[in-house]
């Protein structure tokens, strides 16, 4: 009689674990593959960074200075592009420094180099503008070199804050009475676009321009 092997139980199925490994590599494929796409998507939208770092850029503004012309007799109007501002005393400010840098063309400066605009404050239509006392020490003087400073700067002023309507002079926080003695600057200034050489003054109501003394 054949004997039985009673510890015999049949044909073994696979564990669990055995039937499930292939599944974990097809898994783990997945996973790589997914991080391998990102990885280049990322580097993608990397180059489109700038542009959103370039939208955040001011914009910038033209405005127009006026300097006196070759013959130191007449203002000329002068195109400036400026980096752009959100707040008025900021423009005003920025307005002020391009006529202290200068002009870029071959016209001549009406203040002097060193002349630092130490404040600016506006009410209504007045804007008092408060300089260093280089705007007295460093100017030449004379009633045509004065008359084409303060008019230059009241005139680029309205020129390009049209609501603005009056300037009035400051030095170290004081009310400035005369450049060298020629201009009357006890009152706000008006605009005078009289000075501008013909056909470049913007329209407006053109006020009168006081002196107070001869050269």
């Amino acid at each position: 009689m054949t004997r039985t092997n009673q510890n015999y139980r049949g044909p073994q199925r696979p564990s669990l674990m055995r039937r499930l490994l292939p599944w974990w590599g097809i898994i783990a494929l997945i996973f790589s593959l997914g991080l391998v796409v990102g990885h280049f998507r990322s580097q993608d939208a990397d180059p489109a960074a700038p542009a959103a770092d370039v939208a955040l850029q001011p914009a910038m503004r033209n405005i127009v200075l006026y300097f006196a012309a070759t013959d130191g007799q007449t203002l000329v109007a002068e195109s400036r592009a400026v980096v752009g501002c959100l707040l008025e005393e900021d423009c005003l400010r920025d307005t002020v420094q391009a006529l202290i840098d200068g002009p870029q063309g071959g016209l001549i400066p009406i203040l002097p180099k060193r002349t630092t605009l130490r404040k600016v404050t506006v009410s209504g239509s007045l804007v008092t503008l408060d300089f260093s006392r280089d705007l007295v020490s460093g100017h030449p003087g004379g009633t045509q070199s004065e008359l084409l400073t303060v008019y230059g700067l009241a005139d680029t002023i309205v020129a390009n804050f049209p609501h603005l309507r009056q300037v009035q002079f400051q030095v170290d926080g004081k009310p400035l009475e005369t450049l060298k003695g020629h201009v009357d600057l006890r009152q706000p200034l008006f605009a005078d676009f009289t000075l501008v050489e013909e056909g470049l003054a913007p329209t407006g109501k053109i006020s009168t321009v006081p002196t107070g003394g001869d050269e």
